[in-house]
């Protein structure tokens, strides 16, 4: 009986642990799941869909477009950047773009300008290098259905080798799409509606061959130049990686921390794989949530399921000394989720 009641009283002196459920109030015991947890896991989207590219459209939702993994570029939408679902495809059978006919449609890029969703995207076949271009195409709803606008180039047309994963930026009133991958990384003036190169404007090169998969942040004073390298498609033998440098300028000098310019081959590494994830890379623009924190979406292969593809991650990007770092340099098992209102 005595060491019944030592027991008893140190037990009395343990906090019950619980947790209070965000929509009622009851109380649930620790392990047991509820719908808004304030994390989430990795991956975020368990299906395969590459080349993700996100924006935050006027309706208030998230969308997600990628390579056409699922034929006819798939789109998803979020409330929250955690939870998404499949809404349908940007192209059908007989709307997807008919240039390069037998071309897939890779690495959208999705804007809103000019009052209407802006689609750029590349069509190309593996291997094509001279063959493949980058296209743009229109739509009034971030769900489509969007028309396409033809291509602005073909690799051979525009004197740039595997002219794919395009991405646009507006700086100082002027439109510009960049693009690029491991044969140099190319911008050039749009026209002012962002439907065809302007005439006169020729392609100017800011990183050298280490790199495909182009996006530009802007902070503060700083354009951040990311990109990707390594293997993309090897399932868990991919070696894909994000990797990054910046400049004053759009158009560069871009240099690595230590100063080392990118045009010469040289970069930083943001993000690479681990032991559970190979691959991870070609992000999406950054999104800032409502607490001012910056988010990265990205694909990449879970090495024990590499025949599930290129699944979607999220992970926190924080800013140090002006540079962008994720925790550990790797993917997240899971995190703390955004603050999205």
């Amino acid at each position: 009986m005595a060491i019944l009641s030592i027991v008893s009283f140190i037990m009395s002196l343990i906090p019950m642990t619980s947790v209070s459920s965000p929509n009622d109030g009851e109380q649930l015991q620790v392990g047991q799941t509820i719908e808004q947890s304030g994390e989430y896991q990795n991956p975020i989207i368990r299906v395969s869909l590459p080349d993700p590219s996100v924006i935050k459209a006027h309706d208030g939702h998230f969308y997600l477009y990628a390579t056409e993994n699922i034929r006819n570029l798939p789109i998803y939408r979020s409330d929250n950047l955690v939870d998404w679902d499949y809404v349908g495809t940007a192209f059908d059978d007989v709307s997807r773009p008919k240039w390069n006919p037998n071309g897939r449609i890779w690495a959208p890029d999705i804007n809103f300008f000019g009052g209407q969703y802006v689609l750029y995207y590349s069509k190309s076949v593996w291997g094509g290098e001279w063959t493949c271009g980058i296209g743009v195409a229109t739509a009034v709803s971030p769900e489509g259905p969007f028309t396409d606008r033809g291509a602005l180039f073909i690799s051979e047309d525009i004197g740039v080798r595997n002219s794919i994963d395009p991405f646009y930026i507006e700086d100082g009133g002027k439109k510009y799409v960049f693009w690029g991958s491991f044969h140099g990384i190319y911008g050039i003036e749009l026209t002012d509606d962002g439907l065809a190169v302007k005439p006169g404007s020729t392609p100017v090169p800011i990183a050298g061959n280490q790199m495909e998969g182009t996006y530009i942040h802007k902070r503060g004073d700083y354009y951040y130049l990311i990109g990707s390298n390594g293997s993309c498609c090897e399932g868990a033998s991919s070696t894909y990686q994000v990797v990054y440098g910046r400049s004053k300028d759009l158009f560069g000098p871009y240099m690595t921390k230590e100063g080392q310019p990118m045009l010469e081959g040289h970069y930083n590494v943001l993000l690479h794989g681990n032991e559970k994830v190979a691959g991870p890379g070609h992000n999406a623009e950054f999104i800032t949530d409502d607490k001012g924190q910056t988010w990265m979406l990205y694909h990449g292969y879970l090495k024990i399921d590499p025949d599930a593809g290129r699944q979607v991650f999220m992970d926190k990007v924080e800013w140090i000394d002006g540079w962008p770092v994720v925790a550990g340099s790797e993917p997240s098992s899971n995190s703390n989720s955004p603050s999205i209102e």
